[in-house]
């Protein structure tokens, strides 16, 4: 079934935000994108799987640093180089999807883009691939700004929330997608509290900001140009100088003085109409190690190579990650994380795995560059 509208339609893929929760997997020259944690493909070409679909890789554009490009560009990925764009920093992601839209606005001023993050698991892919093409059928609308919410399944502390409003009839929807469920969206919210995100499942009305969005350029054009008026000049800018001898120079400028804002804070919380289709496509947001190690427990397939030279003395729960051909023993312990990249380990209980960021924070002040 495609029920995409006669309208191109691209991918813009985030892959360049330092994930510092998966160090020492994760490094500055080798991204969450480029990782393999699952045995199952890198994230990068698991992201792209699930969109083929509906956006051909001639419109799929990969947003990431400098490092990242190269690691990207080494992958022998079915993308262009030209349609993998390096920032020159780190500026969080309404910069990275403004820059992104410059590129798409100066190829094709009606499309329609598909924005999602790269560090996300989606087991469900045909689930996904059927809502993302309704999700586009929306967007083609250009009235409003679309997104995916996903259907709670516990009380999550380490994921946003979007909380819907009025649920929308839809006249005239695409054979096959009366599954699917459309929202006006009310709000979103940021990561929450225990207590606050119990009563976020009771009350029913909120579901899991997936990060994924879709807009017609000029849809997501008139938001930038309301809600973020001097980065939308920026955009227009930027837009002018594609392919010429200044577009560096321009975008080096526009990176130097840009605050960080996510597209969260800077667009969708002050847009209308935000619209919001929600499913159920086995989603997580791989924010640390205690969820890469949630989900390799529950795949039945995914054994690290080095698991025959474990050897396991009343010791459970362990989640180990280490180089091929090395031999473990683990004796009388139980609930740990073990992540050996050969030149860095990292050792930590489950359940702390989220502070793995303050440990690589500590390791830059101790002029541990090199590990990073």
């Amino acid at each position: 079934m495609n029920t995409t509208p006669n309208i191109p339609v691209y991918a813009v893929i985030m892959a360049g935000g330092p994930v510092r929760a998966l160090w020492p997997a994760y490094r500055r020259k080798k991204p969450a994108a480029c990782l393999d944690l699952f045995g199952e493909g890198s994230m990068i070409a698991r992201t792209l799987a699930r969109i083929a679909g509906a956006v051909t890789p001639e419109r799929t554009l990969i947003v990431t640093s400098r490092e990242g490009r190269e690691c990207l560009v080494a992958s022998d990925l079915a993308i262009s180089p030209e349609n993998i764009i390096a920032e020159p920093s780190a500026r969080n992601t309404a910069l990275c999807i403004a820059l992104a839209t410059a590129h798409i606005k100066k190829r094709d001023p009606d499309a329609i883009c598909v924005v999602l993050p790269t560090d996300h698991l989606v087991r469900d892919v045909g689930a996904f691939s059927r809502l993302l093409h309704e999700a586009i059928r929306v967007a083609s609308w250009k009235s409003g700004l679309v997104t995916i919410g996903v259907v709670p399944a516990s009380p999550e502390t380490d994921y946003g929330y979007i909380q819907t409003a009025e649920r929308l009839e839809v006249a005239d929807r695409a054979e096959g997608s009366s599954g699917f469920s459309l929202f006006r969206v009310k709000t979103f919210a940021e990561k929450p509290d225990y207590p606050t995100a119990v009563q976020f499942l009771e009350s029913r009305d909120f579901f899991w900001n997936s990060g994924v969005f879709i807009w017609h350029i000029d849809a997501i054009c008139r938001e930038f140009r309301r809600s973020m008026p001097e980065l939308y000049r920026d955009l227009l800018a930027i837009c002018d100088v594609l392919g010429t001898a200044d577009e560096e120079a321009v975008i080096e400028d526009v990176y130097s003085w840009v605050h960080p804002v996510s597209i969260d804070y800077g667009i969708m919380e002050k847009a209308d109409p935000v619209f919001m289709l929600a499913g159920d496509f086995g989603w997580t947001d791989l924010v640390n190690w205690d969820e890469v190690a949630k989900v390799a427990s529950s795949i039945e397939s995914t054994r690290d190579a080095c698991e025959l030279d474990v050897v396991r003395e009343e010791s459970s729960g362990v989640f180990l990650r280490t180089p091929k051909g090395k031999a473990v023993c683990l004796i009388g312990v139980n609930d740990l994380i073990v992540v050996d990249t050969g030149d860095a380990l990292l050792i930590c209980g489950k359940g702390e795995s989220h502070k793995v960021p303050q440990a690589v924070d500590q390791l830059k002040r101790e002029n541990g560059e090199e590990y990073l």
